[in-house]
Parts: C-alpha cells; structure tokens; sequence
C-alpha cells in the first residue's frame, strides 16, 4: 500500500476517472472532489469523497487536511451555467491551492494544455496559463503537465467521417500526436512521484490531419473523401467570432481552430492507438 494520500479534482472528468483508477491501481490513497451528491455513485473505489464546489472557497474547507498530493485537472472547454474560464480554469484552482497551502500539502499537479504558454491570447489559455504563473510562485512543489489532445477531442473527426467526408483547413499537413486517457493518467502519476516540475507529452502516434481524417473515414468503412478548405476561411471564421460573438460561444472554437493551424507534437508515450480508439467508438454506437 503506498504510504501516499491524494486529492483528485477534476475527477468527474475525462481525464479524472482515469486517474482515479491508476492511484488506486498503484495502491495510493485517493480523496476526490465533487460537485454534487449525486456523483457519488461514479466511484466505487475511492478512500473518500468530498463534496464541495471549486468555485466557492467556502465550500472547500477541510479538503486538503491530511493529504500529501493534489493532482487537478480541472478546467472547462465551453463556459456554462454562468461560469467562465476564469472563473473556472483560473480561481477555482487558485481556491485549491490555497487550501493545499494552507494545510502545507507537499505537491501539486497541475493538468494545462500542450503550447498554453504560447497561446494565452486565446480565452482558454490566458486563465489556464495564469493559474500557472500562480502555482510556479508558490511555495510548493508543483508538476505541470502538458498534454496533446486527448483522444475524446478528436471524435470531431469520427463525427464528421460519419457522413462520408470530412473538412480540413489549408493542406492537412500539421501533425499532432493525441493521446488516451489511460496513457496520460499513467504518464501523469509517474512524474508526480519523479517530481517533474513540467513536461509535455502526446500519443506513441504521430499523425498528419490528413491521416487523423483517413482513418476517421476507414474507422467507418467509408471510402477516403477529404476536402481542403482555404486558410483564409479559418482565419475569418475566428475574425468573425470573436467580433460578433461572446467568449463563451467562441472560446473552444477559437481554440480548436488556431490549435488545428499549427503542429502540436510532444514526446510521445502510451499504448494506446487512435485507429483502434475510433474503431470501439464505432462499434459502440453500432451496438
């Protein structure tokens, strides 16, 4: 049994249910935070749960007592119920981690986003990337990871192939390596106990869009039909939305469209294989 006490927020998430599994699977004690009572029945194996809700500070007391770990990745990719990034992505981590020195908790694991540091002009990175600044000068041992999309995000693309064709913008030459779940809870847990203050980290496949798209299509049984769009469609596209629109309409398509204009590859690592990903995924919804 390791010796270990962890928080987990976040853990309703994509993401936090995986690592859920690797801390118990490690034998480490977990605490995970939720929102609401009813979201206890997600969790059948954790040492405790915590009620509260990350937003309001009031809330939170007593979360860290007698923990030796928080690993958060919380964060939201749309703005809902009256909440913003920065409300979100920002204060409610900011809320935990003055809860975590509070009670002098020894490391904090920070889940951001692959290039954030060089993205905060974009509404989801500027409040990721300033509770960054935040847990960096804090006296704290911190961990910052940094991963490539995650496979769920890229079910956009199984969507599309679902109707036989799918769109890209310019060339569809930018590479990325997106990486599971699973993979990424593991990657996550071995450098919290390294002591890693900051890595990146994508998929063991590094893949073209135009490939990501063919193999969306061959996940469907559907012939390769891929349509280029002009550059300057995508740049007009996010011109006119933050025009004419609020962050919480444009903020994640601000962010999948500028993401999808340049290469995001990190070191890769995992198991896990997208062609295999999408195929489950189809295979679900066939069933």
């Amino acid at each position: 049994m390791n010796a270990k006490k962890v928080l987990v927020a976040g853990a309703t998430g994509y993401l936090g249910q995986y690592l859920v599994k690797e801390l118990k699977r490690r034998g480490f004690w977990v605490r995970i935070l939720i929102r609401r009572e009813a979201q206890k029945q997600l969790f059948t194996k954790v040492d405790d749960i915590f009620v509260g809700e990350i937003t309001r500070p009031e809330t939170l007391n007593g979360i860290t007592q007698n923990i030796d770990w928080v690993i958060s990745s919380v964060g939201i990719t749309r703005q809902k119920d009256g909440l913003t990034y920065m409300d979100v992505d920002y204060q409610g981590n900011a809320n935990l981690l003055n809860e975590a020195l509070k009670d002098q908790v020894e490391a904090f694991q920070y889940i951001s986003a692959i290039n954030g540091d060089q993205l905060r002009q974009l509404k989801i990175f500027e409040a990721k990337e300033r509770f960054v600044d935040e847990l960096t000068n804090a006296a704290i041992q911190q961990s910052i990871i940094r991963p490539n999309g995650y496979f769920s995000d890229m079910k956009d693309f199984l969507t599309m192939a679902k109707g036989g064709r799918v769109y890209l913008f310019g060339d569809g030459k930018q590479q990325l390596n997106p990486i599971h779940g699973a993979d990424l809870a593991e990657f996550c847990v071995d450098k919290m106990i390294a002591g890693s203050p900051e890595e990146s980290v994508g998929g063991p496949d590094i893949l073209s869009q135009n490939q990501l798209a063919s193999i969306a299509l061959q996940a469907w049984s559907k012939p390769i039909k891929i349509y280029h769009l002009p550059d300057w469609i995508r740049k007009s596209i996010i011109w006119s939305l933050r025009t004419f629109t609020s962050s919480k309409t444009y903020g994640p398509i601000e962010f999948f469209l500028t993401a999808m204009a340049k290469d995001n590859i990190a070191q890769t690592y995992g198991t896990h294989h997208l062609n295999e990903f999408f195929k489950e995924e189809v295979n679900k919804e066939k069933a």
